[in-house]
């Protein structure tokens, strides 16, 4: 159980997805620099990120899912 909240990584991902802000915040640093020089992969990887993030499937850079809203 990753200790990284949803919440915050759903806002980050909706306001500053493009700049991989929310894959720094749970660290996922080398995809969060990759989704940085791309733009969120236009923008696409930015959508499937936000997507997994709202049905529970994101995890954070050790592989654990995030389960905690606040």
């Amino acid at each position: 159980m990753s200790e990284k909240k949803i919440f915050v990584t759903m806002i980050l991902c909706f306001f500053f997805g493009v700049f991989g802000a929310h894959r720094f915040y749970v660290g996922k640093t080398a995809s969060a620099i990759v989704q940085l020089l791309t733009l969120g992969g236009l923008g696409i990887w930015m959508l499937i990120d936000l997507i997994l993030i709202l049905f529970r499937e994101f995890t954070d850079g050790d592989g654990h899912k995030l389960t905690k809203w606040a």
